[in-house]
């Protein structure tokens, strides 16, 4: 990994005036804003559909491999002839500072049917059959899922009929047969989402960005995913889980998180050769130039919970076959560009696998002065070159939030003497920032939010917690030439252009 800055920055949080970020001219205006401060990697957040029954989590989705129709702009739509500007009318509402997320589902599900019927009658296909046909291995069992939700919303898809259930033929002939429009349409709209971002990788591949995805390793129950695929999960004979994913009691929980996604069968992925995970990872490699495996740890031993629990207390650790499994990533993907999420307790098994895969680790500043420890590992003087230094992630309070409202008196004396001069909420983001610019770690990103040094009110998520997450917005005010300019100077000054 070449040594380098960047900026985590989803596409929700982009500015737009339909109530959400999107690929449209936002977008492009931030990668411009990359190019003039010297930044040369972008980060993003999943980008693969929401839902308000997860609370609007990117990394709680009803599909690995869809996008979300939410992040399809508006405006590229008109100038792409697929609507006219009166279709645009009635923008949704909302602060432009937070995302509305029921107003916007409604408007886009407006816009988009629109778009599809104006296709139907008017546009060449031939783009979009060509599209159907490169990503038939997911896009034709999402576009059924989705048809079906559509129809019966109230039930998980182990409660549908058993022979749909079980994805018998004769049913699934059928029903594809009964839900065509509804499915055309689904495939339709990804199509226009895809179609917008690759406009938008192009676009930052010709400014030298390098585009960072990001992969949950688990997928939500109630998705595309384990119905296609539910071998390879841990079901029992009527597909439903037997144990569900989480981790134990940590810096985030004192009960742990309980996830409560299905977890996979290691010996079936093992019998199939690894075959859908190469899938999977093949496809965010064709979207991004490198990808965050979060959670690597559960790729090395995960954490089972029997389903039904109340909490992820009463789980234990379960092995995964971790060295054949990255082998054969890298016989599938030579170069296999990842960022490993390695936080938390992290254990010599998982020491030894991204040792073993040279894969290069994260480190939060955020973490680093919970105790007076010189040797902590956080801290900068400890970090290898083959590491990925961060403020905060998106799971984080940003740094003034931490240093005003989480931060113990003893820690905020602490992050003083360790930059040797004194440290303050108005200060903190940017002493952090020079920081990790000044760090031996070969890349450097940091939360937009910690760029602009705001506080608690910009926060992404608050693990645990289901309401008030992923709605942070930018205003285009913000991304002024003195920001460019300070940017670009410490960029400059510690050799990451």
């Amino acid at each position: 990994m070449k040594r380098g800055s960047g900026i985590l920055m989803h596409i929700t949080s982009l500015s737009s005036p339909y109530g959400i970020g999107d690929l449209g001219p936002g977008a492009f205006e931030f990668a411009d804003f990359l190019t003039e401060s010297e930044q040369t990697f972008w980060q993003v957040l999943p980008l693969t559909p929401t839902d308000p029954v997860g609370g609007n989590s990117p990394y709680s989705s009803a599909s690995a491999f869809a996008f979300s129709p939410l992040l399809i702009s508006p405006d590229f739509l008109v100038r792409d002839g697929f609507l006219t500007d009166e279709d645009l009318h009635p923008l949704p509402y909302g602060k432009p500072e937070r995302v509305d997320y029921p107003a916007v589902v409604a408007y886009k599900n407006r816009i988009l049917y629109a778009a599809y019927e104006r296709f139907r009658e008017f546009q060449d296909k031939h783009e979009f059959e060509g599209f159907r046909a490169a990503n038939d291995h997911w896009l034709d069992n999402f576009a059924l899922f989705s048809a079906i939700k559509e129809r019966d919303s109230e039930h998980v898809w182990s409660d549908w009929p058993e022979d749909l259930r079980d994805r018998k033929p004769e049913a699934m002939e059928a029903i594809r047969a009964e839900l065509g429009d509804a499915i055309e349409r689904i495939e339709f709209i990804q199509f226009l989402a895809f179609r917008q971002w690759h406009a938008l990788k192009s676009y930052c591949k010709e400014r030298n960005i390098s585009l960072v995805g990001d992969i949950p390793i688990y997928v939500s129950y109630d998705g595309a995913d384990a119905w296609a695929n539910s071998r390879i999960f841990k079901l029992d004979d009527n597909k439903k889980p037997t144990h569900v994913s989480g981790v134990p009691p940590d810096y985030f929980s004192a009960t742990g998180q309980l996830w409560g996604n299905p977890v996979y069968d290691w010996e079936v992925c093992r019998e199939t050769g690894y075959h859908w995970w190469h899938r999977r990872m093949g496809h965010l490699l064709s979207l991004f130039d490198i990808v965050r495996i979060d959670h690597l740890r559960g790729l090395v031993a995960y954490w089972e919970v029997p389903a039904g629990a109340k909490t992820a207390e009463n789980g234990c650790w379960m092995k995964v076959p971790s060295r054949e499994f990255f082998d054969s990533m890298i016989r599938e993907f030579p170069e296999f560009p990842i960022i490993a999420e390695d936080l938390g307790v992290i254990t010599p098994e998982v020491k030894e696998i991204m040792e073993r895969f040279r894969f290069p680790g994260m480190k939060v500043l955020l973490f680093a002065f919970g105790d007076d420890d010189p040797n902590q590992p956080y801290l900068p003087h400890n970090y290898k070159r083959n590491s990925v230094v961060y403020t905060g992630t998106h799971d984080n309070d940003t740094a003034r939030g931490w240093f005003e409202h989480i931060a113990s008196p003893e820690d905020r004396a602490r992050v003083s003497r360790y930059i040797g001069r004194e440290i303050n909420a108005d200060n903190v983001s940017w002493e952090l920032i020079q920081l990790a610019m000044q760090s031996i770690a070969d890349l450097a990103i940091f939360p937009m939010q910690d760029i602009l040094g705001l506080g608690q009110e910009a926060r992404m998520n608050l693990p645990g917690s289901q309401d008030g997450n992923w709605q942070w917005r930018i205003h285009p005010d913000q991304l002024h030439p003195d920001l460019v300019a300070s940017l670009a100077t410490i960029t400059r000054t510690y050799s990451r252009i």
